[in-house]
């Protein structure tokens, strides 16, 4: 009796409505800094383990990892935003789907498994037959953690989620550079996932408070299991999209000069992902319980984008400009060949938050058959870019990519936005502002440079830094560039951010 009504309380959503705009905007803090911490521990690992291993290093395990990001995107089917999005479940289905995904998880590892001589001979390496063998090991452990993990989203248990991410981040990365700095070489980078994963899986089963039941008949789960076939079909998709790059440059040009791009991309989107992490983990869980509003849905969708580029625009622009003394900084003088892809990315850098919000509005929405269908469309573009820009080396991959991502983003939008309040000339008007303040300062801090030509890293920095400063000094002057970016305290204010509240059990 015990067990059957705290898995009722579990699944129950009912009492989140009462204060769901001020659960989310504490939810949205407590992930930011959660995703802050990721950060700086995601930082440590990658400048500590640049200056450590080699761009060989890197790469080997990118070969591999290009091939097993296909089978991530596929290893929970879906389910987990299935299991996020419903709001009616029951204890039986919930197990059901933990049995379902937990089979998967075992049927990728034993492909992976299978997989391991045939990725030796495709990339002419054998010593990617011990790593893949090894990596196997992250689908078993997905699989064990995709419904906990759903239910403490489900939940909004914000908090929860946090301690969970940061302790098992913080332990991955402090047994790699350990690893690393004892000589393991690139098995300091293979350690982390397994690492990670495993950790955070344990974690979320202790955190959750529900245990699974046995399989049982006649438990209505095939509409559950075609939504999330739907998602996980689209999401294996856009993974084939990103890691079509990696292995296509690890066939065609080697180790070392995949290590490079892989290292420029994964910098680059280390603050994409810190911005879209949080707000994705709290929109969808939000949206879903309002988006029969039209109006309501679409007025939080465009506030919510339009603060992750006024956050994010700025430091964009400047990563781009920035891109050389970053990347040494970072990474050391030995990756320095790295920093024109990572400036040729950063064109698309202000595109990505956007196109990847595209996904919050159909999947809050119910719509996975629309984001598949979306996928299936823009994949070959995608692919196709890097497909063209192969000849030219992995800067000409990383700038067909970036054209293509920033071309084909309005046509994106429009169909996602179909059958709501939203519209492009809506979106536009919510991040005009922050876009061309961004391009302001790039031009700003490009002429600085010129006019100053510094002479060390330092001096590089505090002038772009100034650059950017004078830019948005100059904007505040203007009452409509001040008014916008002060508005966002009256909406928080709105949800409740500034009023006492109880913190999360």
């Amino acid at each position: 009796m015990r067990k059957q009504q705290v898995s009722v309380d579990v699944l129950s959503t009912e009492h989140l409505n009462a204060d769901l705009k001020g659960r989310s905007v504490r939810g949205g803090m407590l992930t930011l800094g959660s995703q802050g911490s990721q950060f700086l521990l995601g930082m440590a690992f990658t400048v500590v383990l640049a200056h450590l291993l080699t761009p060989a290093d890197f790469g080997l395990v990118a070969m591999v990892t290009a091939i097993t990001g296909l089978g991530q995107a596929f290893a929970d089917m879906g389910l987990s935003e299935a299991t996020i999005q419903r709001p009616d479940l029951t204890h039986d289905q919930v197990s059901a789907l933990f049995w379902i995904n937990l089979a998967i998880g075992l049927g990728l590892s034993l492909v992976t498994v299978s997989l391991a001589p045939l990725l030796a001979r495709f990339y002419r390496e054998p010593r990617l037959v011990a790593i893949t063998l090894v990596l196997s090991a992250v689908f078993a452990i997905g699989g064990l953690r995709v419904q906990p993990d759903a239910l403490l989203k489900r939940q909004m248990r914000f908090k929860a989620l946090a301690i969970r991410d940061v302790a098992g981040n913080a332990l991955g990365v402090i047994v790699s550079i350990i690893m690393a700095w004892r000589g393991a070489g690139y098995w300091a980078i293979v350690a982390f996932p397994l690492i990670t994963n495993f950790t955070v899986m344990a974690l979320s089963w202790i955190m959750v408070h529900w245990t699974p039941s046995l399989p049982r008949r006649g438990v209505e789960v095939r509409s559950l299991i075609v939504f999330g076939g739907n998602v996980a079909a689209s999401y294996l998709i856009d993974n084939l999209n990103r890691n079509t790059s990696n292995i296509v440059i690890g066939w065609y040009w080697g180790a070392a000069p995949l290590g490079l791009f892989s290292r420029a991309y994964n910098l680059l989107m280390k603050p994409v992902s810190q911005l879209t992490g949080p707000a994705a983990g709290v929109a969808i869980p939000a949206f879903s319980k309002i988006y029969k509003d039209a109006e309501r849905f679409a007025h939080y969708y465009l506030r919510t984008v339009s603060l992750i580029m006024w956050t994010g625009a700025p430091l964009f622009g400047f990563l781009f400009v920035a891109a050389r003394p970053v990347v040494i900084l970072v990474l050391g003088r030995k990756w320095l060949e790295a920093a024109p892809v990572f400036q040729i990315l950063a064109i698309s850098s202000l595109a990505q938050p956007i196109f990847q919000s595209a996904a919050w509005v159909l999947v809050s929405r119910g719509r996975s058959d629309r984001l598949l269908k979306l996928s299936l469309i823009t994949s070959p573009v995608i692919v196709g870019s890097f497909i063209v820009g192969l000849p030219f080396g992995i800067r000409g991959v990383a700038l067909c990519y970036s054209i293509a991502l920033v071309s084909a983003l309005p046509w994106i939008l429009r169909f996602v936005f179909r059958d709501t309040a939203l519209t492009l000339g809506r979106l536009a008007r919510a991040v005009m502002y922050p876009v061309i303040l961004c391009l302001a300062g790039v031009v700003s801090s490009e002429l600085g440079l010129r006019l100053f030509q510094p002479g060390n890293l330092g001096q590089e920095f505090a002038v772009i830094a100034l650059g950017f400063a004078a830019t948005y000094l100059v904007a505040a002057l203007v009452p409509s560039v001040r008014e916008e970016a002060l508005s966002f305290r009256s909406v928080l204010k709105e949800f409740g951010l500034f009023k006492q509240v109880v913190p999360e059990a």
